[in-house]
């Protein structure tokens, strides 16, 4: 559900009433019921999700049917502000590490979930709990204990992974390594092959304005950006670069690449948004479960208005169920796989 006094809420109830949507997976919701309801009420959306306590869901399965709503009972302590709050804090954090803890149960677990799909959260109301995490991409690089994670952006007309995320752009010059702009391309490789490109094509961004003009604006190119491009050619990889930020853009949108790797986090999610703010999709790649996410934030000023666009949930949840079945197929075959040889010659 996200902060549960965001948009979270309405947004999960307005994507899941698509019945269409709900046949494609079993879900399950990590919130509380009465803000489900209360959203529900308030879009004319017919409630059709099973309830189950957070306490009873901790001692048994728990899932009832297709649409199950895990409930935190926490709307009673909110109070009515929508706006950044501790208790915003304390309750969305919950929701997520219980979530990531189910994720990461053994396949045949009752409780195991396939693919985690998250609300925006205040990252404000994070620290006002007293979590120091930037977000949910840094949480669940920890909790999964992965080496390798970035965080891309899926939509329409751009697929976008960037090299840093939630860091001060004061600070992104120092923390540019070759093996940090090298584990983007990477990882978007990766993902644009899960997606179907077999061969995709991927452009890479400068840092600085007209890709450093030889060295003229800035040496991130010349001595980081370039050396991580080289050493990913060097496995097969087809990536180019690095390429002024202020035009590779158009050429990607156009079709013309298959990814684009951005150096900081306003230089991707500028193009993502502007032409794709309904559809786009924030996916963790990296990550040994799948995770996806609405390319948007908590958007207080409406929250419990009914007046949000569901369009990037339900974009975020079709892509987890796509990622989420490739993953059981490819298991499946592994497992079908048959030995290999061990007789003695």
């Amino acid at each position: 559900m996200g902060d549960p006094l965001g948009i979270g809420p309405e947004v999960v109830v307005k994507a899941l009433a698509n019945a269409s949507l709900r046949g494609s997976a079993r879900f399950v919701v990590y919130g509380d019921n009465e803000l489900m309801l209360a959203a529900a009420e308030k879009a004319r959306v017919h409630p059709t999700w099973f309830r189950v306590s957070i306490d009873h869901a901790r001692d048994a399965s728990m899932v009832l049917g297709d649409f199950t709503v895990i409930d935190y009972a926490i709307a009673g302590a909110l109070g009515s502000e929508r706006a950044p709050s501790r208790a915003g804090g304390i309750s969305s954090k919950s929701f997520v590490e219980d979530a990531i803890q189910d994720a990461l149960r053994a396949p045949n677990d009752p409780r195991r979930i396939d693919a985690l799909v998250t609300a925006p959260i205040s990252k404000e109301s994070w620290v006002l709990a007293g979590f120091r995490w930037p977000g949910h991409t840094e949480l669940l690089a920890a909790r999964t204990r992965s080496k390798r994670q970035a965080m891309a952006f899926v939509s329409p007309r751009l697929k976008v992974v960037l090299a840093t995320t939630h860091v001060p752009l004061m600070e992104i010059r120092n923390m540019l390594t070759i093996g940090r702009v090298h584990e983007p391309i990477a990882l978007g490789h990766e993902f644009c092959q899960q997606l179907g490109i077999a061969r995709p094509k991927i452009a890479v961004c400068g840092l600085n304005p007209h890709a450093g003009e030889n060295g003229l604006f800035g040496d991130e190119e010349i001595r980081v950006i370039k050396p991580a491009i080289d050493m990913a050619r060097a496995t097969g990889i087809d990536v180019h670069g690095p390429f002024p930020g202020d035009t590779i853009f158009i050429a990607a949108a156009a079709g013309n690449w298959d990814l684009v790797v951005a150096m900081y986090h306003d230089q991707g999610l500028i193009p993502v948004k502007l032409l794709g703010w309904d559809k786009a999709v924030n996916v963790t790649l990296g990550l040994p479960i799948v995770r996806t996410s609405p390319d948007h934030g908590t958007a207080f000023d409406i929250a419990g208005k009914s007046q949000a666009s569901e369009g990037s949930m339900r974009a975020a949840i079709d892509l987890a169920v796509l990622l989420a079945t490739q993953q059981l197929a490819s298991a499946a075959a592994l497992l079908a796989a048959p030995l290999p040889s061990t007789s003695a010659k």
